[in-house]
């Protein structure tokens, strides 16, 4: 019931966002008839379940994503370095690391957070396991160390 009642929420403020009409009655009404349209249809096609994406999900994303941004520009630079410095060394392996998510969305944002920050690329994902490149120690350290599937865990309001 929740995610049904999060879904006509979100329907409903992005059809007035989009459709700029806040004064006009009818139009009001359509946009509403709209919004229960299409919650309908996704009920009866089922579509609207407990993995869509939860409403903790969104605060637990504003205070994962300034970390994730930092992660990012870090392994930028350093990327970058080992580029314009070809004497820097590169060690490229694969690791196997453990999904702490309960949520299939969880993982995703896991495995999706690992290939965004440069050195490191999720190459699969089975189960609670995810197979990730690392283009260097300090790269495949830094996800075995396991702090940013606590983070993530986190943002799924587990930890």
């Amino acid at each position: 019931m929740t995610y049904t009642a999060g879904l006509v929420a979100i329907l409903a403020v992005v059809w007035l966002l989009l459709s700029g009409y806040f004064d006009k009655p009818l139009l009001l009404g359509l946009g509403a008839a709209s919004v229960a349209f299409v919650v309908f249809i996704s009920l009866r096609m089922r579509i609207v379940d407990d993995e869509g994406l939860p409403i903790q999900l969104p605060a637990g994303l504003v205070r994962y994503l300034p970390w994730l941004v930092v992660e990012i520009v870090k392994a930028n630079v350093d990327v970058a370095l080992r580029i314009l410095r070809p004497g820097l060394p590169i060690r490229p392996r694969l690791i196997r690391v453990r999904a702490g998510q309960r949520t299939d969305v969880g993982r995703v944002i896991y495995a999706n957070s690992i290939t965004l920050t440069p050195g490191t690329v999720t190459i699969d994902t089975e189960g609670d396991h995810i197979t990730v490149h690392a283009l260097t120690e300090e790269a495949a350290e830094g996800v075995l160390t396991g702090e940013m599937d606590r983070r993530v865990a986190r943002v799924e309001g587990a930890g």
